[in-house]
């Protein structure tokens, strides 16, 4: 099966204070995700909002609740502690967002929304976990400053699977985005900075990325590699999306090809990271 989704970059884990009113999406439906068609992928991400070309309305498809809980409280997936069933079960959401509403309110509106609907109850709580660091290899880094991307919404989901080059790699559209199919991965950015690029490989390592590559122009952004077992515990992405399933492939693993087709290394350190701890969840959302 195909899995496709859309990079998310996720922020800090902060959790943010009770404003004296709830906020509250005007309308929020959310109900379990039909399954795919046979032989079909599976189109997961979220769009619109606010920031995008349709900030009225938020709509996510094929989203596991461990996802919703990351967006609502603004964490990195290897930033959460979960029960297994929370990354399982898909669920579809459409929301109706109030005018005027920013970023950091639409993620209280959706810690609003899983209290209500899941009675979801969670908790901060400082672990001491494997960090990376994102820097240039001895040589120097292998890509190019970035060329303005085509006009339009670079956030669209293009449905079906894609398509694949001569070595079975997904290839992804000028607009940018991230595929996995039968364990060969992809990404591309027209557009990306390095701090974008560790904060996507924070979710693929399942640990922080720091950047310290002193780079800090926008970049033609483009790296492929072997998946295989690395890949079947990580998030998605803002896109986020599940781990892939299929046989293990071969090629570079994603620390390899960084450094033999962008020029960068990624070196292991520990230190303490702010987890989110969901300390209960109901499987079955409530009636919307």
């Amino acid at each position: 099966m195909v899995r496709t989704f859309l990079a998310l970059l996720f922020g800090c884990a902060v959790m943010q204070a009770q404003p004296a009113t709830k906020l509250e999406f005007e309308v929020a439906s959310i109900k379990p995700s039909p399954p795919p068609a046979p032989g079909m992928g599976m189109v997961v991400g979220c769009r619109g909002g606010p920031g995008t070309n349709d900030p009225a309305l938020y709509t996510c498809a094929n989203i596991s609740l461990s996802n919703l809980v990351t967006m609502a409280y603004r964490v990195a997936y290897y930033q959460l502690s979960a029960p297994d069933w929370a990354g399982m079960a898909r669920f579809d959401l459409r929301a109706k967002v109030p005018e005027g509403t920013t970023k950091e309110q639409l993620a209280l509106m959706m810690q609003s929304l899983l209290a209500d609907r899941f009675k979801v109850a969670v908790h901060l709580e400082s672990r001491e976990i494997q960090r990376f660091e994102l820097t240039v290899a001895k040589n120097g880094p292998k890509f190019k400053e970035s060329a303005p991307p085509p006009p339009g919404d670079s956030a669209a989901i293009t449905p079906g699977p894609p398509k694949l080059d001569k070595e079975g790699y997904p290839l992804i559209g000028p607009r940018g985005g991230m595929a996995i199919m039968n364990d060969k991965a992809r990404l591309y950015q027209p557009e990306m900075t390095m701090t974008m690029l560790a904060s996507q490989l924070s979710a693929q390592l399942q640990g922080p990325v720091v950047d310290a590559t002193g780079l800090t122009g926008k970049y033609e952004i483009s790296v492929s590699w072997s998946a295989g077992d690395s890949l079947r515990t990580a998030a998605p992405t803002p896109a986020g999306g599940p781990a892939p399933v299929g046989p293990v492939s071969t090629g570079p693993d994603l620390k390899q090809a960084l450094q033999e087709q962008l020029g960068l290394r990624v070196e292991s350190k520990k230190g303490p990271v702010e987890f989110v701890i969901v300390d209960h969840a109901e499987k079955t959302p409530s009636e919307n």
